[in-house]
């Protein structure tokens, strides 16, 4: 089995819950994908930075992160898989808010300015949080080239994205997951 096809199983088996919950988008669901059973999981995210890094393969990037905390272990694994295959390739996480103590940076981690970077997610429903980050990202003089995602809920977040002028990848649909 591929790790495409290892990813996917695990994260039916281990992230899909099937029950009433309210999303961050503040949307009601039938099932949750709960994303950091596998992003934090010792089987499954060594596969989430394989998975990931070959869905941007052709990205010329050299820094990848997001919106803390979905993003965080998603672009800590590509970091560790890029670093396998013999590439660097950078990380940082976007915090919410700047923070208020300290260097009071917004983006923590490699400095991006002027760099071409990917903004990635664990799973998207809107765009809401990957979008927040990009904003964040552009102002703080980093070249967006695209967003990725692990799980796409199907419920609007790639128009959202690509109304942003931004190309959107996602490495599972809820189709993939049977849902």
């Amino acid at each position: 089995m591929n790790a495409w096809d290892e990813l996917r199983h695990q994260i039916i088996d281990k992230a899909v819950v099937r029950e009433r919950v309210v999303l961050s988008s503040g949307r009601e669901a039938d099932y949750y994908i709960d994303m950091r059973r596998i992003t934090l999981d010792a089987a499954a995210a060594p596969l989430v930075g394989t998975v990931m890094l070959d869905l941007a393969a052709e990205l010329d990037v050299d820094a990848v992160g997001g919106l803390t905390l979905g993003a965080d272990p998603v672009a800590t694994a590509m970091l560790h898989a890029a670093h396998a295959r013999g590439r660097q390739l950078d990380a940082f996480v976007v915090r919410k808010d700047e923070k208020q103590h300290g260097l009071r940076r917004r983006i923590e981690g490699p400095d991006v300015t002027g760099r071409r970077v990917l903004a990635v997610e664990d799973t998207s429903t809107t765009g809401g949080s990957v979008l927040t980050a990009v904003e964040a990202l552009r102002d703080a003089g980093a070249e967006v080239v695209a967003v990725a995602v692990i799980v796409d809920r199907d419920t609007g977040a790639r128009q959202q994205v690509e109304t942003a002028g931004l190309q959107y990848r996602a490495a599972f649909g809820k189709d993939d997951l049977g849902l």
